[in-house]
């Protein structure tokens, strides 16, 4: 099993999905591989937290109140019952089954990504405010060169890097910095893209490509600071 089958695999066996092969094997790897090992640390980490932490709320009295008990429908056939019975399952199955943009995918990602690195205390393997460090870091860990900026002049300082794993790619994980707001880059091989921006739980989100290069910044930063930033660093 090599790690972009464990990565696939991951999730499944977090969730006890897997059958006692994959699971041996799925085991296996993960002993001999610190990357992947790491990566599960990870999720166990960020799903903890959401369990401990995420919040639920109460529905108020009048709300409930407001429910009242349906009356049975005396008139519904099984046939008919049947029918209803298929077709909310087949609804179900189409809202579950239908494929989601890929971009919305890779945001999730992003984000997902920018909070493990924040919850599990791995947010550099290479802590540096030096370019002529960090970019160096990367050569014979990657099958390209990230482009790396100081741009401590604007605000924007340059605090380390690391490698990350994002869209079933290897990725660098470059880390800068505004005030008290950290902003990873991440970056992998993408022969297509574009420039774009959203939000995603409570996180900005901006990309763009360069140079046969997907850059995607993530922050909790406000977007028009983290637009700026971007403009920044697919600067020419």
């Amino acid at each position: 099993m090599n790690c972009m089958e464990a990565h696939e695999l991951l999730h499944g066996y977090l969730d006890g999905e897997l059958d006692l092969s994959a699971t041996l094997e799925f085991e296996r790897h993960m002993r001999g591989c610190e990357s992947c090992s790491r990566a599960y640390q990870n999720q166990q980490t960020l799903r903890a937290a959401i369990r401990e932490h995420a919040p639920y709320f109460k529905a108020p009295e009048r709300l409930r109140r407001s429910f009242k008990p349906a009356r049975p429908v005396r008139w519904l056939q099984p046939l008919g019952i049947a029918a209803a019975f298929a077709a909310i399952m087949i609804g179900t199955a189409w809202l579950a089954l239908r494929p989601r943009p890929a971009g919305n995918l890779i945001a999730e990602e992003v984000v997902s990504g920018h909070v493990r690195s924040l919850m599990a205390n791995h947010l550099m393997d290479v802590p540096s405010s030096d370019r002529h460090t960090v970019k160096p870091w990367f050569l014979g860990k990657l099958d390209f060169s990230p482009d790396v900026k100081d741009l401590a002049a604007e605000g924007f300082p340059l605090v380390g890097g690391r490698l990350d794993y994002i869209n079933q790619k290897p990725a660098a994980a470059l880390v800068y910095q505004r005030a008290k707001h950290v902003i990873n880059v991440f970056v992998w091989n993408s022969g297509s893209g574009g420039e774009g921006h959203e939000s995603r739980s409570g996180y900005n989100v901006v990309h763009w490509t360069r140079a046969g290069l997907a850059y995607w910044a993530v922050s909790d930063l406000n977007q028009q600071e983290l637009q700026q930033f971007a403009r920044l660093m697919s600067a020419p």
